[in-house]
């Protein structure tokens, strides 16, 4: 949970009063602080995410090792439509591509980003081009507005 002060004096939209150069400066200070405090937060969240990248790999290795081969071996059809990626990669929330979760989140978008790098390059030297919607990206942004909202807890002071 992230901690905050109300301090409607640091912008002019808020203020309650006619401010003082002094109060402006420390609601300022506060503010650069909340916000630090939030991108804490944020790195952290996003590191977790980073831990669980991939999670079905490793659970399901025998399934995805089963798909890999068949398609090794010759099997002609989509990969995607494989049990191991269908029913369980599918899981992770960064294939966007493929599955949208209802609650994606900036989170998601940046973790898709670093695996669409880092198999490309390490796999073939080269990134795929492909993209991700708008709409997508504007559901993204919102809900990470959201979900950064249920981590704050504001206090009012003298109360």
């Amino acid at each position: 949970m992230i901690s905050i002060k109300t301090s409607p004096n640091a912008d002019s939209r808020t203020a309650t009063e006619k401010v003082s150069l002094n109060i402006l400066l420390l609601n300022s200070q506060q503010h650069i602080e909340d916000v630090k405090h939030a991108m804490d937060w944020m790195a952290d969240f996003l590191k977790q995410q980073s831990e669980c990248h991939d999670w079905t790999k490793i659970r399901y290795i025998e399934e995805f090792h089963h798909d890999v081969k068949q398609s090794q071996d010759g099997f002609q059809g989509d990969f995607k439509q494989e049990h191991w990626y269908k029913d369980l990669h599918l899981q992770e929330r960064h294939h966007l591509n493929d599955k949208v979760p209802d609650d994606v989140n900036l989170f998601d978008v940046l973790e898709r980003v670093a695996d669409c790098v880092m198999a490309g390059m390490a796999r073939s030297g080269s990134v795929y081009e492909e993209a991700i919607s708008p709409e997508m990206l504007v559901k993204a942004y919102c809900n990470t507005i959201e979900l950064l909202k249920t981590e704050v807890k504001v206090i009012i002071e003298g109360k």
